[in-house]
């Protein structure tokens, strides 16, 4: 089956990037000695080079080879494969000997419900989803709706024109928890402002994590609407989006990693407002460390804006001049971390 395609229009170096991908395995990642351990992420779509949800799970096992001493593998995903391919993948590095084995994104958690009781011994990190449970499974999970109000705010306070886009990149739960938070900040800070929301695809869809085509059209129909900031929750499509957005001179604001530092961006990185960033290298990283300590984390291990599970990046130094916004940012942070701000978790 044919390897979700990287778009060239985001810089993306095809060959630095290009993994030996198959439905049920992955390469190496280091040359570390045969003998020593290994951990196994297996991405979600979109693989490695996203620029965004993958590439920060990637980071996490890249930290742990260098501070743990342990052997990473990888395993990319198939353009338009079933739970039956994710259920082989898993048993495949599971049965190798992989430890712990994780699931980039709630699509392995039917996956993971099969695999994980044949394999007891075995950690599973599930990240992004607390459906599937069990002894040996680690759900690993973000307060995303409260970063995505910090989004809001900033978005709101940045506005010249009083209208934003927000852009999913699939309709599920778990991005409109994104689009949640992002239009009650825009709200509280504007109440005249004007969100316009648009979803890429409809499950069971999920290209609209993966093509960065859609995440620009989106994008320029939200800009010929009025809007002057883009917030994409949409993976790799949100390349497009950010494309979109800081060609027409507008701003864009990113998401899962800090977006304003992923090479592969570059180009647009000077209207990167800021990005909504979410902890999964940490997470990632944490889960393999617990494994090698011999006292695997299990059950849900939730990352929010009180642990700095997620937040708000500062790298652009134009964010920072904006000393009105980042005051409104930290005031929102601090009240919801007190309790005094509830962020819905849907629209």
């Amino acid at each position: 089956m044919r390897r979700i395609t990287r778009i060239a229009t985001v810089g993306i170096a095809s060959a630095a990037l290009a993994l030996s991908a198959t439905a049920c395995g992955g390469k190496k990642s280091s040359d570390t000695s045969s003998d020593s351990t290994t951990a196994a992420i297996a991405y979600d779509i979109g693989g490695r080079g996203d620029q965004s949800f993958n590439d920060a799970a990637y980071a996490g096992l890249q930290k742990a080879e260098s501070e743990l001493k342990i052997k990473g593998k990888e395993a990319e995903p198939t353009e338009g494969e079933s739970d039956a391919d994710k259920v082989q993948r898993l048993t495949e590095l599971a049965r190798n000997g992989s430890n712990p084995v994780i699931g980039v994104g709630f699509a392995y958690a039917k996956a993971i419900e099969k695999v994980a009781p044949k394999f007891p011994k075995t950690t599973f990190g599930l990240i992004d989803d607390t459906s599937v449970t069990g002894p040996n499974i680690a759900n690993l999970v973000f307060n995303e709706e409260q970063g995505s109000y910090l989004a809001g705010v900033a978005a709101a306070k940045a506005s010249k024109t009083g209208t934003v886009g927000f852009i999913g990149g699939v309709e599920v739960p778990l991005i409109k928890k994104f689009e949640a938070g992002f239009a009650q900040g825009v709200k509280d800070t504007n109440p005249n402002a004007k969100v316009l929301s648009k979803y890429l695809t409809q499950p069971p869809d999920f290209s609209g994590f993966a093509k960065p085509d859609l995440g620009k059209a989106a994008a320029q129909g939200q800009l010929d609407n009025g809007a002057d900031v883009i917030y994409a929750a949409a993976g790799l499509a949100g390349s497009g989006a950010i494309e979109a957005a800081a060609t027409k001179g507008a701003w864009a604001i990113g998401v899962d990693s800090d977006q304003y530092n992923q090479a592969g961006l570059a180009k647009f990185k000077d209207k990167i407002l800021t990005s909504v960033t979410k902890d999964v290298s940490d997470s990632v990283f944490n889960l393999i460390k617990s494994v090698e300590d011999g006292k695997p984390q299990v059950g849900e291990i939730r990352y929010g804006l009180d642990k700095e599970g997620v937040g708000l990046a500062d790298s652009n130094p134009e964010y920072k001049k904006m000393t009105e916004l980042t005051a409104a940012v930290e005031k929102a942070k601090a009240d919801i971390i007190a309790g005094k701000i509830t962020v819905k978790t849907a629209p």
